[in-house]
């Protein structure tokens, strides 16, 4: 039979649903969510992102919004304008939420996908045990794309109504007067830029030493400058420690070198925090799985490892590394294809030839003020590999447009081979650095040298041509001076 069973809807269950059932497989997707998208449209990505945006053109316009308030004039802690304005997010964030979730059903119920609203977990081997409608359902073929959930190490009280993951963060309860974000990763970022845009003096900590582990450093320069300049503080090689609830609300708590850091003036030192804001990481949504009622196990970092005999595959977060949708929707994709190859579903030989073909470049962007968008491989991942690399970069202050939006803060570099010149990776920071980096991609999938990209005409004025300026770096380049002969 060509049956297929998907355990989520997220960004890696549906889009494997409708390529399954356009292949011709007969679907069936077990979700407790009302709606699809999971964590990424109700929770995450979406979110997140409309109301960075949001807060952005508050703060930039100046003026108050049709019907809203003043950034300048409005103090956004406390009164009738903060809760006007709180709401006013919490609508947009909805609306932008409710539109794409209901393409998405309208998407599934085309495909005539069968739906189960239910948590599942097996019963045994090729058998799932629901707490919803059905009971039971058996499962021949079965994608598990369950996604993923924050963790809060235990040494937060977890529970408290003060101490916040990324989903409490993102529902907009209040803006604290003192947030303390725990984690530089991208999540940790971009949540303390927008509650630093909205009136919360943020202190961010990171026990690494420095943000976004694996970033190229001159990457971080412009991130850094803004950052530093938003916070209240910002602390690397640091910890949270010996965190005591108050009686009225908040924490006090230490701030303490991380273990193996070398004692730093100031520190340890306590402070009190209206509210805590854990970033610590995200990890595979399998406990309530129970996995090994099945006979799967799980690999050494806690990702669910595919059956032997490939009747039970894993995609997305609880499958490998990174944690990012985009990833999660081409891995789910690809192993619906394989699925329906299996069933000798007509077509399905050349979705997953076309599918196979990518060459697993994934792409990762951190939406702060200015963003930082990366691909392939990183000028210190090559050297730490012992690969030969060389970067050509591109600083913006000497772009036209870049002058002209008054954001010259910014960085595009390549990552390429000095022998051959062939691309194999790229770097922006910058405005609108997420939605740059398509161009970068492409020329990694397709093999690309500098050359190639340097002689493409860009448009002038607009930031996308800082790429061929930087292709151009090693050559003959436009806007520098004149090599001595």
């Amino acid at each position: 039979m060509n049956t297929l069973t998907i355990l989520g809807g997220g960004p890696a269950g549906y889009p494997a649903a409708f390529l399954a059932a356009d292949l011709g497989m007969d679907v069936t997707l077990v979700d407790p969510a009302p709606a699809l998208g999971g964590t990424c449209l109700h929770r995450g990505c979406i979110p997140s992102k409309t109301l960075l945006h949001a807060a952005r053109e508050l703060a930039a316009a100046g003026a108050p919004e049709p019907g809203g308030y003043d950034l300048a004039t409005c103090d956004l802690r406390g009164g009738p304008p903060c809760a006007a304005l709180l709401e006013r997010f919490r609508v947009r964030k909805a609306e932008a939420v409710s539109a794409l979730a209901a393409g998405l059903d309208r998407l599934a119920a085309a495909r005539k996908i069968r739906r189960i609203r239910a948590r599942a977990a097996f019963a045994a081997p090729g058998r799932l045990v629901l707490d919803g409608p059905g009971g039971e359902l058996p499962c021949d073929r079965l994608l598990v794309a369950t996604g993923s959930e924050p963790v809060v190490p235990s040494a937060f009280p977890a529970g408290h109504p003060d101490l916040w993951t990324s989903t409490e963060a993102l529902e907009l309860p209040c803006i604290p007067d003192r947030l303390l974000v725990v984690g530089g990763g991208a999540i940790g970022l971009e949540l303390g830029t927008l509650y630093a845009a909205l009136g919360s003096r943020v202190t961010l900590v990171e026990a690494l030493p420095a943000l976004l582990p694996g970033t190229d450093r001159d990457l971080l320069v412009p991130l850094l400058k803004r950052l530093r300049a938003a916070f209240e503080a910002l602390y690397t090689g640091t910890v949270a420690t010996d965190i005591e609830p108050l009686s009225g609300g908040g924490f006090r708590v230490t701030l303490a070198p991380a273990p193996g850091r070398p004692a730093a003036d100031g520190f340890p030192r306590t402070e009190t925090y209206s509210t805590i804001l854990v970033a610590a990481g995200r990890r595979p949504a399998l406990d309530a799985l129970h996995p090994g009622r099945a006979g799967l196990s799980l690999d050494g970092r806690g990702f669910l490892l595919p059956s032997p005999d490939g009747t039970v595959r894993p995609a997305g977060d609880c499958a490998s590394a990174p944690l990012l949708a985009h990833k999660a929707t081409h891995e789910a994709r690809l192993a619906a294809a394989r699925f329906a190859a299996d069933a000798g579903c007509p077509g399905a030989a050349e979705a997953l030839a076309d599918l196979s073909a990518a060459s697993g470049t994934v792409p990762s962007v951190v939406y702060t003020d200015p963003e930082l968008a990366v691909c392939g491989l990183s000028e210190t991942a090559a050297k730490a590999a012992g690969i030969p690399c060389a970067a050509a970069k591109c600083h913006w202050a000497g772009v036209g447009r870049a002058q002209a939006i008054g954001r010259t803060d910014g960085l595009t570099k390549w990552i390429y081979d000095p022998g051959t010149h062939r691309i194999l990776g790229a770097a922006i920071v910058g405005a609108g650095a997420g939605d740059l980096l398509g161009e970068a991609l492409l020329a990694i999938e397709c093999k690309a040298t500098l050359r190639d990209v340097a002689r493409a005409i860009h448009p002038h004025p607009t930031l996308s041509e800082t790429w061929a300026e930087a292709a151009e770096a090693p050559f003959f380049p436009v806007h520098a001076l004149p090599r001595r002969r």
